[in-house]
């Protein structure tokens, strides 16, 4: 079988002070290759199934509970598929309880701020996960493979060199262990895409009319910078997965494992937080009685 929920989030996660490689990881994996495919596949939806009524169940709980809440940061290569499992995974959930931003070119008002800021701002309040597709980490992936967008920032007296990068690996690993010590739970999502596949999804956009609203010349113009993107998204990885904010590298050439592998891990993540429903007192179990008497006695 390609994977079990309860053992998704130590397969696919990045450990902390370990070396990493994204050439260890096969964006084409899909489990054992002795199952036949339409098995592993069946399998794969069951548990995307499974955990979507969890999570539907486990988002009202943390809701009532109002102590956590949950930070989820999709990165990724165009076509990845970041959208369609944001879509998928948490198609069950009631969407009071979430919130999904998505972070384009920033604005001439995010740039007079600190690169945290405007995802500051987004940030999920307790009871409530919030999802970035996309998400501060642009800073360390974008802005590298392109120093122009640096220079944009006016940052007096820094350049985009090896130590202005570090620098900006410390602040958020400081933001996030903030973050975690104030009770946001932070799951971190690299959808891991190969070259070749990201191409077919490229030319499916471009043969079918019906995706030409999806495609942008700059995603094909990006591609001649896979390898620098590559090497910085290796960088990032290693540097900022910790215990309190780990990454997960998940294959993303078959869409039903990635979607299957995020529900999963999202539901432990939100399972491991030992969250319970708010204790009744005395008082209120009284107004519970008195309440119920009244209606009965109508």
């Amino acid at each position: 079988m390609p994977f079990d929920s309860s053992l998704a989030k130590d397969m696919f996660r990045v450990s902390p002070g370990t070396p990493f490689r994204l050439a260890d990881h096969d964006p084409g994996w899909s489990g054992n290759n002795a199952i036949p495919k339409a098995e592993r596949k069946a399998y794969g939806n069951d548990i995307l199934n499974t955990s979507r009524h969890e999570l539907a169940e486990t988002q009202e709980l943390l809701y009532a509970s109002d102590t956590w809440s949950v930070l989820v940061i999709f990165q990724a290569m165009d076509a990845a598929g970041k959208d369609g499992a944001i879509k998928h995974v948490m198609s069950g959930v009631n969407p009071q309880g979430v919130e999904v931003t998505s972070f384009k070119h920033p604005s001439a008002e995010d740039l007079d701020h600190t690169f945290l800021w405007r995802c500051t701002k987004r940030l999920p309040e307790r009871g409530r996960i919030g999802i970035f597709n996309r998400s501060y980490y642009e800073e360390v992936l974008i802005v590298r493979v392109h120093p122009e967008l640096f220079a944009a920032q006016r940052i007096p007296g820094v350049t985009p060199t090896a130590k202005t990068w570090q620098q900006r690996f410390d602040d958020i690993n400081a933001f996030e262990k903030h973050l975690a010590r104030n009770g946001t739970a932070i799951v971190k999502f690299f959808l891991n895409v190969s070259r070749d596949e990201q191409k077919k999804r490229f030319l499916d956009r471009l043969n079918d009319p019906e995706k030409h609203w999806k495609f942008s010349a700059s995603d094909v113009a990006e591609r001649e910078h896979w390898d620098a993107y590559m090497e910085a998204y290796e960088e990032a990885i290693a540097a900022t997965s910790t215990s309190h904010a780990p990454w997960y590298v998940i294959p993303a050439d078959h869409k039903w494992v990635s979607r299957a592998a995020v529900a999963a891990i999202l539901c432990s993540t939100i399972r491991d937080l030992g969250l319970a429903w708010p204790k009744v007192d005395d008082a209120k179990r009284q107004e519970i009685h008195d309440a119920r008497r009244r209606l009965e006695a109508e």
